[in-house]
C-alpha cells in the first residue's frame, strides 16, 4: 500500500466507514458492495475496486464481514487509536457538534470546549464542561490537541482559527462561511452544508 492515498479513495474510504459504522448500529453482520453503493452513491464496481486494492475482504455473493472491513478501513485511514480535538464555540452550533456521538464512534475525542460567553462557560457540552477562551492554549497544550473545529460566527473565525495554531493545532474544520489564512503546514477543511446541497442538487436535477 502507498504511503498516503490519494484525495479521492480517501474521501470514498471514509463514506464506507460512516455506512459501515451505520450498519453495525443497526445491528447488520455483513454488507454488499450494492448496499454500501445505495448509501455512498458511489457505483458498486468502484467500491469493489477500492477494496481490493488493499486487499481481499469479501466474498462473491456472501459479502463484506463488517467488523472485518471496519477494522482494516480505519487501519488504512490511520484512525485507530483516540484522537483529542477542541471545539471552539459554544452555541446552537457546537452544542449540536459536540453532542454527537457520532466522533466517539470513530475514535475522536471532544477534549475541550471553548467560548467567550461568560454566560457559557462552566456548561456542559455534551461530556465536556465549556471552558473560557482565555486559557485555550494552556488546554491545547496540556491535552495534546493538533484539531480544532471552529464553530463561530465568519467574524471570529480567524481570529480563532489564529489561537489555534499559535497552540500548535494542525488541522482546522472550519464550519464558518469565513475563508481562512493559515501556514502553508495546516491544513484547513471547510464544510458548507449548503455548498454540499447545491452540489448534490447539480447532479441529480441536471
Amino acid at each position: 500500500m502507498a504511503d498516503r492515498l490519494t484525495v479521492g479513495v480517501a474521501a470514498r474510504l471514509s463514506r464506507y466507514l460512516q455506512v459501515l459504522t451505520q450498519a453495525k448500529k443497526m445491528g447488520k453482520d455483513r454488507i454488499s458492495s450494492q448496499e454500501i453503493s445505495d448509501y455512498t452513491n458511489v457505483n458498486a464496481t468502484q467500491i469493489r475496486r477500492d477494496l481490493s486494492a488493499f486487499g481481499k475482504f469479501g466474498k462473491r455473493g456472501v459479502g463484506y464481514n463488517i467488523d472485518s472491513l471496519l477494522a482494516e478501513i480505519r487501519k488504512i485511514l490511520r484512525t485507530q487509536g483516540q484522537h483529542n480535538i477542541a471545539l471552539v464555540g459554544a452555541g446552537r452550533l457546537g452544542q449540536a457538534i459536540g453532542s454527537s456521538s457520532i466522533f466517539a464512534e470513530h475514535g475522536i475525542n471532544i477534549a475541550a470546549v471553548f467560548d467567550t460567553d461568560p454566560d457559557k462557560v462552566g456548561r456542559r457540552v455534551g461530556h465536556v464542561e465549556v471552558s473560557d477562551y482565555t486559557g485555550l492554549s494552556q488546554i491545547v497544550h496540556d491535552k495534546n490537541i493538533i484539531v480544532g473545529v471552529l464553530a463561530v460566527p465568519p467574524d471570529n473565525a480567524q481570529a480563532a482559527a489564529d489561537d489555534l495554531v499559535d497552540a500548535g493545532v494542525k488541522i482546522l474544520f472550519n464550519y464558518s462561511e469565513a475563508l481562512l489564512d493559515v501556514p502553508g503546514d495546516v491544513v484547513v477543511h471547510t464544510s458548507n452544508p449548503a455548498v454540499e446541497l447545491l452540489h448534490a442538487l447539480y447532479f441529480h436535477l441536471t
